[in-house]
């Protein structure tokens, strides 16, 4: 390798020559070499719909440098410490002593106290400049590799959308204030402009900041001063005190119960210093509470410093994101004709990087070397980009070209620059490629791998954990992963979580054995928990049916009483006695009986006797719940069914059994213990459940198969291994190996809402809460470290807060060797005398805890704690005016339980005379503030915080003992075991051994824990190291990185052309360790990639060096071949929702040698919005199936609205960044379902995927949302008018100002009224130039023959700008309505890859959701069809109750009869005389389609069938008519569609619409045939370019080029390619 590469540099003044040798001889003789400079360029931008964002403000946003907020961590000790777990030293010691002793600092703050000057940065002129200073402050902060990930954040511009949320809210701070009308409060700093809401707040009469107190705006320091001195003088009313969120910066340690402070402004204006400074000392004094949310408003700029507005004025451009040139497909020639007579000036192109590799040359080092031929060599390097595109290869070229590939990359000086380079320009390559001579160790080695891994798959793992790179996501997977890695993961290289675990320590209370026939058929042990709900013991019968089977499973069951389950709990969860015998307890006896008396199997027939013949009405509990009233099942019917299960065999009659049953008592304790153990477990909230092998399932015999389908695997695999042998207790195996205790899936279940906080932060604040901590522990346990730290936040006041306070002294008293406890308690209503006394009675008596060695006295200690809460519970809420009397009370017994645990009166009495409430006040608000100011509670909430993990109590949800114990199994097993395995290993060398307490090492634990479990990481891991790496990979080693990533990697694929890239600016900016295994498929049958792409990153050089412009990163193609036609796809991430706004040419069809002298085509995409998504549930129910939900403000609630699918209940919104307020839709949503407004903050590029669930209202619970009697009333109530008119319309006047919705509504008013009747309500889809072409002329010839309005919609995503600049003016001169939709495709539906499959989809799959609920009918029709007749007849049609309507396929043009797949084969059985509809023309009633779900049921055949590529070749016609026997078709006269392909010329004159179907044998290009087969059409063509050429600006129509031959030529090779279209 090292000789290949000295001969490679050795060669290039050789190369120089070798081209000047060329270039002479051959290419530049007689012009050539000006023909090669024609070669062209292709370059893509995509930038955001809001306007700039300053880039110092983004900064101060970043994520990095609010990562110590979370951990506080000095990371150059994580370097040392990561990656050298087993050599535990002094690295240990520096860093536990770093986290320990180091005072927390906000680096948000101090980047500001860095640029509050205004001369800050007046060294730079240009913005490169200026970025370039802001991340060399940014250096001053950080470490590596820290610094660097800031950098890259900056460049991606990732902090822009959290801006635009806080220009949102300054607009909305300033909406309630009339500025222009209040000349004291504008006595301001700067100049200004008029408001803009584009823009965000303008600097309204010169305010560039200002103060937001919730009741006056203050606008200078003046009116701030003037507001601290005197707060109380303004009579501010503190429930109008502006709202503060999650994301919001607030002053470290400020006063929580504080007035709130919002500051808006920007860092480095004339007006933000002094108001800071203000605000900053105000808050060190408790004076506010102050919250800094950074604005720039319009008009500001000049008053800005000197890098202060660099952004502000330029669109943002975004990267993250890839470019795609398809070679296209041209079997059906669908080229526009029409010549492009303008042009728009854009920026000029970037820059060509002549350092990459084209050929093996590098041309910028033969450049500096052979300057004076500058042209030649650039001629030459354009040809060798450009003269060997190739689209297919001979079978034997590509027999070995992955390996071939994979030769080239790891062979090359810089292999990810080469990867690069190959898959992004793989037409140009792939010739030179494939006569490569193969080094047989490379292939050999890929073999060998792909023994292990597949072909042509790709993975990759950052520190071992593994990233979906199937949708890379920069934002939202990639760059937060870094940071997370960066500042959590120094633990990880020592970790293997486990993430399988199971339920321990069941009881086989009552079991019997079925007959099993081998090893495996012993195996499957199956527990059921019965409750007293009867239904549920109509399972018996599925037991005795799956054992008559033979099913391998072995079961038993555990059965209880939920009254005594109550009884239980109202007893502090002791065993009570139960006087009265409920009919559980009787059932249970009596099974007992029958059991041991006679047999299992006569036992288990009792219980199906029980519940055979009885009928249990359904009743509501009062949470709307079904429950079966166990009253209404009377003894009688039990003793009953005992009597006839005795009859036949019974030793003496069973009437003298019972008797004697009731009189003994017999079996009573067991059946009572039963409960008693469901209780511990925790199963008895779920009233029925079924534990296989202690995985806990639901208890039907579906449920009950799969369970054993899914267990039979791993036996299988346990006995192959030898790990079970025929004497194996298999079940004891299974559950001694992994276990829980207990069962609460608030605690265990993945679904669990889990939060995790740091508390780092906090612990290293000056007067920090947990100085003030007292822990106690189990007595036996005091001297021991404990990994595990529960720290109880109690409301006192409340019984909730009580109960968990009784609950963990309880949790003590049971003893735990592995946890501690800390409480921190507060009163949140009320301050009375008697509930403070209470508090500071606990913290003497815990001080008292920690003062003790003794282990009997800290047990007396508990043991009064225990007594004194079982005091207070049991005594009623004490009124204001008996508080003497109980706080005496209190005393008295305080007294007493202190002489009867032997603990000291005289100490408690001293401590009654000196309590202050004041003082226990003053220790509350610390409290306060640290559970709600810096951890996020809900003030008011009780909640138990271990180790990070925050659990909070909910009313009605019993939280007992044994649930702190599972927590604490829990977490210790997930996270802590490891963390204290390492710490305990530490050698703390140069400490005093008397510092090294148990508390130190518990502390420890605690905070590294709860540090590192603030990001949850994924458990899925590779074993990379298996695989060979000597000839096929890529190694890239850096010593001092902690970050280490590990990929396989197919080059020639999707993803590889993603990563490629990536990997190569990760190893520049981070420089991470690589280990990249190339895995190439080795058996090709066609070339893996016919497309160029580009993935676009950013860089330092998107900032101008010569001037404060910002440019921002593009996509750039040179060199692209002339002659091939190519398609541009944006793959961007999948929350973006982007169109086209710039775009002269056809992107659909772009073939570059039409360009003429344009060296560059150039387009320009924008984000259109973001998509918020989520999956709503309805409680125990399937998804609320039509549930809709709107979005907005809380001035304007309904800005979007969308509805809930079946399928996983999905529902998706587009939104802009800001803040937003979810809800039910007025309606029959609002009217049968509760839902609290839900807050969303939508505050990056990432979108947000949410999970809601919702419940039905009292008294509604067996209603119906989607009521087919309520279709009339709802038509006249949802008329298109209504509140649902604004389905997923994007809310643009919150981002650009936009009002061209209301103002092309009011434009064509004048033209609409004209037309009378019903709305005719049409959709189209069309993409590519002529394809709009033609979907003008089919909106002349539909209004044409219609005095009807008419309203269509078309997809939004496809449009190119032309048409959308079009459209609007041509409804104003034709008097019709148009609606642009969109709806983004969900992630959890197969994707489509080609464009035309993706648009096909689009016209079928989402019909239900993608129109506004308003909308009860609507007609398909194809763009390039041309309509006949009055399409209001179409519209009128009765459908005969049918969700769609087509017309079928013609049959009298003989012939085509060959190419009529559906007569013959597959088609023809499944179809069984059934008709083959054509999808060019439909009616969709979108009532009866959302009323029958066929939106759900087309998705789902969709999803079985779009996997197989050999499956619905065209998929939006062989979708419905595949599934027409479940979503029926009504099928449409034949006149209503006639194309010549199918139908006969006899049948032609009776067609009321023509289409423009391809024809499978001629080939025949579109516009050919149109001219030739409709006659009207060239009018209409010709009226609709005279129109489009108006509004463009053209003097004169457009020309168009000659017609094209009669036939298409048969040389034409693009003639025999393979593509679909609509037939």
């Amino acid at each position: 390798m090292a000789a290949a590469r000295g001969a490679r540099s050795g060669g290039l003044a050789a190369a120089a020559v070798l081209v000047s040798v060329l270039l002479v001889g051959g290419l530049a003789s007689g012009g050539a070499a000006a023909e090669i400079r024609r070669q062209k360029n292709v370059q893509v931008a995509l930038r955001a719909k809001w306007t700039g964002t300053p880039l110092l403000l983004e900064a101060r946003c970043m994520p990095v440098l609010r990562a110590f907020y979370f951990y506080d961590v000095d990371i150059s000790y994580i370097w040392n410490f990561c990656g050298h777990c087993p050599k535990l030293s002094y690295v240990y010691y520096m860093f536990v002593s770093e986290l320990l002793s180091k005072e927390r600092k906000d680096l948000f703050w101090d980047f500001i106290d860095h640029w509050k000057e205004l001369d800050r940065g007046s060294e730079c002129l240009t913005a490169k400049c200026c970025a370039q200073k802001i991340v060399e402050d940014a250096r001053t902060l950080l470490n590596e590799p820290l610094s660097s990930i800031f950098e890259f954040s900056l460049t991606l511009r990732s902090a822009s959308p959290r801006l635009v949320l806080y220009r949102q809210l300054a607009e909305e701070s300033l909406s309630s204030v009339s500025i222009n009308n209040s000349p004291k409060q504008i006595s301001g700093h700067g100049t200004g402009e008029n408001f803009d809401e584009a823009a965000g707040p303008s600097s309204s009469e010169g305010t560039c900041c200002w103060v937001d107190t919730g009741n006056v705006p203050l606008f200078n320091l003046a009116d701030l001063r003037e507001w601290l001195e005197g707060l109380g003088k303004l009579a501010m009313d503190s429930t109008e005190q502006p709202e503060l969120f999650d994301f919001d910066h607030v002053y470290p340690r400020a006063n929580i119960t504080a007035p709130v402070a919002i500051f808006y402004g920007a860092v480095g204006t004339k007006c933000f210093r002094e108001l800071h400074v203000q605000l900053a000392e105000a808050s060190k004094q408790g004076k506010v509470r102050y919250a800094l949310r950074p604005v720039l408003p319009s008009g500001c700029q000049a008053t800005s410093s000197f890098c202060g507005s660099i952004g502000a004025v330029d669109a943002v451009t975004l990267s993250g994101y890839g470019v795609e040139l398809a070679l296209k497909n041209m079997e059906y020639k669908a080229m526009d004709d029409t010549a492009i007579k303008k042009g728009v000036p854009l920026e000029d192109p970037k820059t060509e990087d002549l350092s990459q590799e084209v050929r093996g040359f590098i041309f910028s080092k033969i450049l500096e070397r052979k300057p004076e031929l500058n042209a030649e060599i650039m001629a030459f390097r354009d040809y060798l980009l450009s003269s060997t595109v190739s689209d297919t290869l001979e079978v034997w070229e590509l027999k070995d070209l992955g390996h071939q590939t994979a030769q080239r990359i790891v062979q090359a000086s810089d292999p990810l620059q080469s990867m690069q380079e190959i898959n992004q320009n793989f037409p140009s390559i792939v010739s030179s490629l494939s006569r490569m001579k193969l080094d047989n160790s490379i292939k050999d080695e890929i073999i060998a791998n792909q023994r292990m891994v597949p072909p042509g798959k790709s993975l990759m793992a950052l520190n071992g954990a593994l990233i979906n790179i199937e949708d890379l996501d920069l934002y939202l997977y990639v760059l937060p992963y870094f940071l997370d890695t960066v500042v959590s993961d120094y633990f990880t290289p020592c970790f293997n979580l486990l993430s399988y675990k199971h339920l321990s320590n069941l009881l086989l209370a009552l079991a019997y054995q079925s007959r099993l026939q081998s090893i495996l058929m012993d195996m499957v042990h199956g527990e059921l928990s019965l409750a007293d709900q009867f239904v549920q013991l109509k399972t018996i019968d599925m037991i005795l049916s799956l054992y008559q089977d033979n099913v391998p499973i072995r079961f038993g069951i555990i059965m209880y009483s939920s009254r005594h389950i109550n009884a239980i709990e109202e007893s502090d969860g002791t065993l009570s006695v139960n006087d009265g015998e409920d009919t559980s307890i009787l059932i249970t006896r009596l099974f007992l009986y029958i059991k041991e008396t006679y047999s299992t199997q006569l036992a288990f027939e009792f219980l199906s006797n029980v519940s055979g013949p009885i009928e249990f009405p359904i009743h509501k509990s009062r949470n709307g719940e079904d429950y079966y009233n166990e009253d209404l099942v009377e003894a009688h019917h039990v003793e009953g069914a005992f009597v006839d299960s005795l009859l036949s065999s019974a030793k003496s009659h069973p009437q003298d059994v019972l008797l004697k049953l009731q009189k003994e008592n017999m079996y009573k304790k067991e059946a009572e213990e039963t409960s008693h153990f469901v209780h511990k477990l925790g199963l008895y909230k779920l009233q029925c459940c079924l534990l296989m092998n202690g995985l806990v399932h639901e208890s039907n015999e579906d449920a009950t198969m799969n369970a054993m389908n899914d267990e039979l695997p791993r036996i299988q695999e346990q006995v192959y291994y030898g790990h079970i042998q025929s004497h194996t207790d298999v079940l004891e195996k299974f559950l001694s190996e992994s276990s829980y205790k207990r069962y609460n899936p608030s605690i265990t279940g993945k679904s669990a809402g889990k939060k995790f906080v740091s508390l780092f932060a906090s612990y290293h604040q000056e007067d920090s809460v947990f100085n003030d901590i007292k822990y106690i522990q189990s007595p036996e346990t005091v001297d021991d470290a404990k990994p595990v730290t529960h720290l109880l936040a109690v409301d006192i006041s409340s019984r909730v807060g009580m109960k968990l306070l009784h609950e963990a002294i309880r949790y003590l008293m049971d003893g735990s060797d592995r946890a501690r406890v800390g409480l921190l308690l507060y009163v949140r209503s009320g301050s009375s005398s008697p509930i403070l006394l209470l508090k500071d009675i606990f913290d003497k008596t815990i001080s008292s805890f920690s003062g003790f060695s003794c282990a009997s006295y800290k047990e007396k200690v508990l043991v009064f704690l225990h007594e004194l809460l079982k005091f207070y519970e049991a005594q009623p809420t004490p009124a204001s005016s008996d508080a003497g009397d109980w706080t005496k009370t209190m005393m008295e017994k305080v007294y007493s339980l202190a002489a009867e645990t032997a603990l000291p009166v005289d100490d408690y009495k001293a401590w009654f005379k000196s309590f202050s409430a004041d003082t226990v006040l003053k220790g509350m608000d610390k409290v306060s503030d640290f559970l709600f100011g810096q951890l996020g509670l809900v003030y008011g909430s009780n909640a138990v915080i271990t180790n990070g993990r925050v659990f909070i109590m909910n009313e009605g949800e019993p939280f007992l003992s044994n649930d702190l114990d599972l927590l604490e199994s829990m977490e210790y097993d997930l996270r802590t075991r490891y963390i204290y395995e390492i710490i305990e290993e530490v050698e703390f060398a140069g400490v005093d051994p008397d510092d090294l307490t148990s508390q130190f090492y518990s502390d420890i634990a605690m905070l590294v824990s709860s540090s590192m479990s603030v990001r949850e990481r994924p458990s899925e891991r590779a074993h990379f190291e298996i695989l060979h790496a000597e000839h096929s990979a890529i190694k890239l080693n850096n010593e001092n990185s902690s970050i280490h990533i590990d990929a396989v990697i197919d080059p020639l694929s999707p993803t590889g052309q993603k990563l490629a890239p990536l990997l190569r600016i990760l190893w520049k900016q981070i420089q991470p360790s690589m280990r990249i295994v190339l895995n190439p498929i080795s058996s090709l049958a066609d070339l893996p990639l016919k497309n160029f792409y580009r993935f676009v990153l950013p860089s330092m050089d998107d900032f101008s060096s010569t001037d404060y412009s910002v440019d921002g990163p593009k996509a750039f193609f040179a060199n692209m071949p002339l002659s091939k036609t190519l398609t541009m796809n944006i793959d961007v991430p999948e929350p973006w929702l982007v169109e086209p706004v710039v775009a002269i040419h056809d992107l659909d069809n772009i073939l570059l040698e039409n360009l003429g002298d344009v060296r560059t085509l150039q387009a320009i995409f924008e984000l259109e919005a973001l998509l918020l998504t989520g999956h709503c549930m309805e409680k125990d129910r399937d998804p609320p199936r039509g549930l809709q939900f709107i979005l907005g403000t809380k001035q304007r609630p309904h800005l979007v609205d969308t509805l809930v699918m079946a399928n996983l209940g999905y529902w998706q919104m587009k939104v802009s960044p800001g803040v937003w307020y979810l809800q039910l839709a007025p309606g029959r949503s609002a009217d049968l379902y509760e839902l609290p407004p839900k807050l969303i903050a939508i505050d990056s590029l990432r979108g947000k995927l949410m999970h809601i669930e919702v419940q039905k209202k009292k008294g509604k619970e067996r209603e119906e949302l989607l009521n087919a009697a309520d279709d009339h009333h709802f038509q006249e109530k949802m008329d298109n008018k209504g509140w649902n008119n604004n389905l997923l319309k994007w809310a643009s006047s919150l981002i650009s100002g936009d009002a061209s919705s209301k103002n092309k509504a009011d434009k064509i008013t004048d033209r609409k009224d004209a037309r009378q009747g019903e709305t005719i309500n049409i959709f189209s889809v069309a993409s590519g130039h002529l394809y709009e072409r033609f979907l003008k002329i089919m909106i002349l010839s539909v209004l044409k023959k219609t005095q009807r309005p008419v309203k269509f919609w078309f997809i939004k995503n496809y449009l190119s700008p032309q048409f959308k600049d079009v459209i609007p003016h041509m409804a104003q001169e034709y008097g019709f309505e148009y609606e642009l939709i969109t709806y983004k495709w969900p992630t959890w539906l197969h994707k489509q890859k080609e464009k035309q499959r993706i648009i096909w989809a689009y016209k079928i799959l989402f019909l239900d959701v993608i129109f506004p609920l308003s909308l009860r009918k609507v007609i398909f029709v194809d763009a390039d069809q041309i309509v006949r007749a009055d399409m209001g007849e179409l519209y009128d049609m009765n459908l005969k109750g049918r969700p769609l309507a087509y017309t079928p396929f013609c049959d009298n043009n003989k012939d085509m009869d060959g190419y009529r797949f559906w007569k013959q084969g597959f088609w023809k059985d499944h179809l069984r005389g059934r008709p083959y509809h054509i999808s060019a023309l439909y009616v969709v009633d979108l009532a009866k389609f959302r009323q029958t779900a066929a939106g759900d049921t087309l998705r789902v055949f969709y999803e079985q069938l779009s996997k197989d590529p050999n499956s619905l070749s065209n998929l939006d016609q062989d979708l419905p008519n595949y599934a027409q026997h479940t979503v029926p078709i009504f099928s449409l006269p034949q006149e209503w569609l006639w194309c010549e392909s199918w139908c006969g010329n006899a049948t032609k004159a009776r067609a009321k619409t023509i289409d423009l179907c391809n024809n499978p044998m001629t080939k025949e290009p579109k516009l050919q045939g149109a001219r030739r087969i409709v006659p009207e059409w060239i009018g209409l063509d010709s009226e609709a370019r005279q129109f489009t050429a108006q509004i463009l600006g053209d003097n004169e129509p457009p020309e168009a080029t000659p017609p094209p031959s009669e036939t298409p030529k048969p040389e034409d090779k693009d003639a025999d390619q393979n593509v679909k279209d609509e037939l």
